[in-house]
């Protein structure tokens, strides 16, 4: 759980902006989190890149920590006792996962990350469903990890890829959609929950509604959004949802997928070996039940038991109270950037997207700006963040990007800020 501290104390003031603007408050969730006691330049680190991966607080450490120095062992397999106390810790954190996001455990599938849980439904549903002629919808805001697998998955079965394009705001428009589904050829449409360059928030169970009327399944990649604010994937709809650990304060080597045990079953196996089996025949085999059918090998045991610490963690947060502070912060930095006419940002108002900030300053190519940030101990990312098609949508080759979790507050954003003046100043004086 979090570090004993009363709600007052979470909500405490923010440290005061330097400038009119109004600084937030905050979770007061830094101290959890052992890394972010260290210092770099002798300057207090200012970790601004949790849409690549999070930090992990002390509870998630000490839980993998623990797995390993009394109860390690493989799991649904040894009748002794540390096996079954390590084979229902794992149990224990798919229920704790399906839980999170209001699903069904059977159809929750463990994976090495979310990209391998778009793989699993692009080859084992998507290779034996789509026929020449199809389509699939994607858009334009589309980590990589949502296009490259469709890509492979179309060219093999001869079906055809749709992109829903990106209004000026970094939203996208649902009209677009509608005239897609009414040629009755789409059978699948693929969307981020939220963007991992603009922050933009899709109406996931909008999308997967349309998509349902017209005959068509929705899978939504959730890397984004689980971490960040309260997700039900009941309510939304969609027919596959995927998320990962490293996002969600967990650790790495762990991802999700979330579906209708149902069509689970349908499905044929991803990858073949021990564990998703029931019976191994010389020439045939017959396969597990799902979610087990479709987790072949030695499982992810550590990280599904620091995931779940993770978890625990989240919720004792209160994810509502997470999404609100991202969204201040969030409030808080583009107003802070609006102050500085050098920098430019992309994308949607704070209300309409998660804590993703994504911006060019004018002069200085984005690597040259992670760098001078880097001095200054402030961890931002610059490059496509894998999302190149995006990058030519908004006519730039690369951004940089600042990202907030429960463990920012508006002093990192300050510390961006004065980064970015010094950046600009070096590079265009």
């Amino acid at each position: 759980m979090p570090s004993e501290r009363t709600t007052d104390d979470r909500l405490a003031s923010g440290h005061p902006a330097p400038a009119a603007t109004a600084a937030p408050k905050t979770l007061a969730a830094r101290e959890d989190f052992p890394l972010l006691a260290t210092s770099q330049n002798g300057r207090r680190l200012a970790y601004l890149d949790s849409a690549a991966t999070a930090q992990k607080p002390a509870v998630v450490l000490s839980a993998i920590d623990d797995y390993f120095r009394r109860y390690n062992a493989n799991v649904h397999r040894g009748v002794y006792r540390i096996a079954a106390e390590a084979t229902d810790r794992y149990e224990a954190a798919r229920h704790a996962a399906a839980e999170l996001v209001g699903a069904d455990p059977r159809g929750t599938v463990f994976t090495r990350n979310a990209t391998e849980a778009i793989n699993l439904v692009a080859y084992s549903w998507a290779r034996h469903e789509l026929a020449p002629g199809d389509e699939v919808v994607l858009t334009v805001l589309e980590h990589h990890s949502n296009i490259v697998p469709w890509q492979l998955v179309c060219a093999e079965r001869g079906a055809k890829l749709r992109y829903l394009p990106l209004r000026e705001d970094g939203t996208v428009a649902l009209d677009a959609l509608d005239e897609l589904l009414a040629s009755g050829r789409v059978r699948l449409v693929a969307v981020t929950h939220v963007s991992n360059v603009l922050g933009t928030i899709l109406p996931v169970a909008e999308i997967a509604r349309r998509a349902r009327a017209a005959g068509a399944l929705t899978l939504v990649d959730g890397a984004q959004a689980v971490p960040h604010m309260p997700v039900d994937v009941a309510a939304i709809g969609a027919d596959f949802y995927v998320w990962t650990g490293h996002k969600a304060l967990g650790p790495t080597g762990i991802g999700l997928l979330h579906a209708a045990p149902e069509l689970l079953e349908r499905m044929p196996p991803f990858l073949g070996g021990g564990h998703m089996i029931k019976r191994v025949e010389l020439d045939r085999s017959t396969f597990n039940d799902p979610p087990w059918k479709f987790e072949a090998g030695t499982s992810p045991i550590a990280e599904a038991i620091g995931l779940h610490a993770a978890i625990d963690y989240l919720r004792a947060l209160d994810l509502a109270r997470v999404r609100e502070h991202e969204r201040e912060l969030t409030r808080y930095a583009l107003a802070r950037l609006a102050e500085l006419p050098f920098v430019h940002v992309p994308g949607p108002p704070a209300d309409e997207r998660a804590g993703v900030v994504s911006f060019t300053l004018d002069g200085v190519h984005p690597h040259d700006v992670a760098e001078i940030c880097d001095r200054h101990a402030v961890c931002v990312r610059a490059g496509h963040h894998c999302a190149q098609p995006l990058m030519r949508e908004l006519g730039v080759t690369a951004t940089t990007r600042a990202s907030f979790h429960v463990y920012n507050d508006a002093s990192d954003v300050d510390r961006l800020c004065e980064a970015l003046v010094a950046a600009h100043e070096l590079f265009t004086r």
